[in-house]
């Protein structure tokens, strides 16, 4: 049922979860298949699926030991309990807690941001991180200076570069 949502991790351009509620069950791990989560000041999350005689079916298990650590995992998952947006900060499932008014713009802003870097250079930073998950350190740190090196073949380096050297704003071409 729910192997089509983990495509979304599969998708090249980062993913800002804006959530602005309740994020629980299938919500949370679906939330945790983002890059950057943000969250409003009345955004709660849960993996409740223990009260209903289960567990979490769509990575809760295995996505939020890495994102909060085993011990906040395990509390979460085995009691069932909600924690609130700031708690979520603090634990490292949330990367910023926004008043809920403001939560939508402040998303927009980051993917814009995002949008003006080098299309390359983040789509290659995104898998790098993915990857640290899945690998040891020795082979992640290979894995991400490949990526630098090749990084040095394309044109928007040497645009980033030439840019900061002469103090003006990169025009990245994706090349």
């Amino acid at each position: 049922m729910f192997a089509q949502w983990a495509d979304v991790t599969k998708i090249s351009k980062p993913i800002i979860a804006a959530i602005n509620g309740f994020a629980l069950g299938g919500g949370c791990e679906l939330a945790m298949m983002c890059d950057i989560l943000l969250a409003s000041t009345k955004a709660h999350f849960g993996q409740p699926e223990i009260n209903l005689g289960v567990i979490p079916g769509a990575g809760g298990t295995q996505r939020l030991i890495r994102a909060v650590g085993k011990s906040k995992a395990m509390e979460m998952c085995l009691t069932g309990d909600r924690i609130s947006a700031l708690e979520a900060c603090d634990a490292g499932l949330v990367s910023k807690v926004i008043e809920s008014e403001f939560l939508m713009d402040e998303a927009l802003k980051m993917g814009f941001g995002i949008a003006e870097k080098g299309a390359l250079s983040v789509r290659m930073c995104k898998e790098a991180i993915n990857v640290a998950e899945e690998m040891s350190l020795s082979e992640g740190l290979r894995f991400e200076r490949r990526s630098f090196h090749a990084l040095f073949a394309s044109k928007d380096q040497k645009e980033g570069m030439s840019a900061f050297l002469n103090k003006h704003k990169p025009n990245f071409t994706n090349e």
